[in-house]
């Protein structure tokens, strides 16, 4: 037995591997349950008494090196991975191919910017809401169609939550805990229970603002449409207001611009008409002010609300709403001079 742990020791001590996978064929030949030391360790009971003492230190010595071998060989093939996993920096970064901002998030940060210079700040809110902070605080009666299923998404286990169907919510939260003077633009996805075609689908993007304080007019509402259709649009844009109906706002206003394709001259896009809408718009209605805690005898404010998918349509003549969710590359990769 001693010729053999010699010629094991032998072995050992010249193991070389150039790969992981040999290494661990290695491993199991000498080291494993059925691998050459654990067959010595097996005849051991069989080596007479007087030289027990003797092998079992070779054994003992045997065992120790091959684990001490299989250890550094493995700590040489990790240093070597550790050291090719290392990012090379004289390499040029051109062939790497660069990603793109959606086209939603390329006019929802233009419209965030827009308004962020004439005071807006941002608000956010939950997209799972409650039937107070989408429906009654904004003045929906009990029985408005909004209300019933065919339009809104209910969660079953609790008729009172529902995803939100548009982000006056957050208005009303912001609302509730805040003392004016308050403006606010509000951007965020939306849900509605509608089939999905080229024209609709059952969730899309919002962006709502609201300004409450003393003494606010609906000339400063127009101002701001005003300002905002010229910065998105151009400087030529001229805007329209349009008499219209929403629970929250009294008055109320659709608000249309003169078509950036056709200059208002009338063509296939605006219909002929050279008028497109954009956005709905009004003033606070008091109720609203005085159902979320806002003394309506001495505020007012306005709000007005759009679809980003609508305005992104107007700026890049998207036909089909369903590109904007369906993550074809080659749709985004349309939009990387945007960026």
């Amino acid at each position: 037995m001693i010729e053999k742990i010699e010629q094991l020791i032998a072995e050992i001590n010249a193991l070389k591997a150039s790969s992981a996978q040999e290494l661990e064929s290695l491993r199991l030949k000498y080291l494993s349950k059925k691998g050459a030391i654990n067959d010595l360790m097996a005849d051991f009971r069989n080596v007479p008494n007087e030289q027990k003492r003797e092998i079992g230190q070779k054994l003992n010595e045997l065992k120790n090196l091959a684990q001490d071998k299989i250890n550094a060989l493995k700590e040489m093939f990790d240093a070597q991975k550790a050291e090719s996993d290392k990012p090379d920096l004289t390499r040029t970064a051109y062939p790497t191919v660069l990603g793109t901002r959606h086209p939603l998030n390329i006019v929802k940060n233009e419209i965030i910017d827009i308004f962020s210079r004439l005071g807006f700040v941002l608000a956010d809110g939950p997209e799972v809401e409650d039937d107070w902070h989408v429906f009654s605080s904004m003045n929906f009666a009990e029985d408005h169609p909004a209300r019933d299923m065919q339009d809104t998404f209910f969660v079953e286990a609790h008729p009172d939550i529902i995803l939100r169907t548009h982000t006056s919510s957050v208005q009303s939260r912001v609302m509730e805990v805040s003392e004016p003077p308050i403006r606010i633009i509000c951007p965020g996805r939306v849900y509605r229970n509608e089939a999905i075609s080229y024209r609709a689908h059952c969730f899309f993007h919002q962006v709502e603002a609201l300004y409450v304080d003393k003494k606010v007019s609906f000339s400063d509402l127009k101002q701001v449409l005003l300002y905002f259709a010229q910065q998105m649009f151009g400087p030529d844009t001229k805007i329209r207001l349009r008499p219209s109906y929403f629970p929250f706002t009294e008055p109320s206003a659709e608000m249309d611009i003169s078509c950036n394709i056709c200059g208002g001259k009338g063509c296939a896009f605006c219909k002929g008409t050279g008028w497109v809408e954009i956005l709905g718009c009004g003033m606070v209605d008091p109720n609203v002010l005085e159902l979320n805690g806002i003394n309506s005898k001495e505020y007012s404010g306005f709000a007005l609300g759009m679809g980003i998918e609508r305005i992104t349509n107007l700026k890049y003549q998207v036909k089909d709403l369903r590109m904007f969710s369906e993550n074809d590359v080659r749709f985004l990769k349309e939009f990387e001079a945007a960026n």
